[in-house]
């Protein structure tokens, strides 16, 4: 099998039946099933081992405009991650539709990414931009992220399918 990429690896296993998560540096791999151009391709889980955003709850964003830290009785598994949420009706909402609520670039911070790099996403640095979540590093990145939001999205949009494949 050498020579084959990880994508084309995970695509026969799947296709053979082995389905299965890999773990790669902080984040977790698992199908490619719709990627598309800001997929959550690799799901970002190195600030709380295993658990997406940091523990806070994607819905919250689009429901409540801020970030909500999630319950650990109240979570679901997507992309072989665990997502918490502040309530049952957001869980049920995610469990319905995670792509929506799902943050762009798999969490990892979207500045980061437009530059070819992957580097965490800070829940508490974030931004919805036509209806999709993004999250940055920091203070300082978050405020060059938003200097051309447009720009810098459309870079990450082609950087992150090699990104996702390491």
């Amino acid at each position: 099998m050498k020579g084959l990429s990880r994508r084309t690896l995970l695509a026969l296993a799947c296709l053979g039946g082995l389905g299965g998560a890999l773990v790669a540096s902080g984040g977790v791999r698992a199908g490619w099933f719709g990627f598309g151009s800001n997929d959550t391709g690799p799901v970002f889980t190195g600030i709380v081992e295993g658990v997406a955003v940091g523990g806070y709850d994607p819905v919250a964003y689009f429901r409540e405009g801020r970030p909500v830290k999630g319950d650990p009785s109240i979570a679901a598994t997507w992309r072989g991650a665990n997502w918490r949420f502040s309530s049952e009706e957001n869980r049920a909402a995610f469990e319905k539709e995670p792509e929506k609520y799902a943050p762009a670039y798999g969490g990892y911070c979207s500045w980061a990414v437009a530059q070819g790099k992957l580097a965490k996403g800070d829940p508490e640095n974030w931004d919805i931009v036509e209806g999709r979540l993004y999250l940055n590093y920091n203070d300082k990145v978050q405020s060059d992220w938003r200097k051309d939001i447009p720009g810098f999205v459309a870079k990450a949009n082609e950087e992150w399918p090699g990104l996702a494949d390491r």
